[in-house]
């Protein structure tokens, strides 16, 4: 029974590892094809299967002890104060200043009420048409 034996290729086939790479049982290949696995089993290779580490479990458990606080940043107190006075300072309804700096009204209701996120592009508008500073140092002068 010995002598029938040995005709038998019992190479290692390694799937998993690239090819090439050594592996701690001996020189195996490594088949990455189902249907060189397939082969492989029926010739009565020993298969040896890894299975790889995609990181998905490590990311969630990073997301899941992340206790950031994930919000915008809003506009301040300051600037939704200097945007109210200098509106009322030129006797200008929501709407009419909306209507000078091309945006709708909703807008100007966000940025006096402090709900807005900032763009530098309506503060800038803003700037223009009331004439009150409303970024950097001095707000509201």
């Amino acid at each position: 029974r010995a002598r029938a034996m040995e005709h038998q290729d019992f190479k290692e086939v390694t799937i998993g590892r690239r090819a090439g790479a050594s592996s701690a049982g001996g020189g195996g290949k490594a088949a990455k094809d189902p249907k060189a696995v397939a082969a492989a089993l029926r010739a009565g290779m020993a298969v040896q299967t890894i299975k790889k580490d995609s990181g998905a479990g490590r990311n969630a458990l990073k997301l899941e002890l992340d206790d950031e606080n994930l919000s915008h940043k809003t506009v301040s107190t300051d600037v939704k104060k200097a945007i109210l006075q200098g509106r009322l300072a030129k006797k200008l309804t929501q709407a009419q200043l909306a209507q000078q700096i091309n945006e709708k009204p909703n807008i100007i209701q966000e940025y006096e009420s402090g709900k807005a996120i900032p763009n530098q592009q309506i503060l800038a508008k803003l700037e223009r048409i009331l004439g009150v500073k409303l970024r950097g140092k001095g707000v509201g002068k």
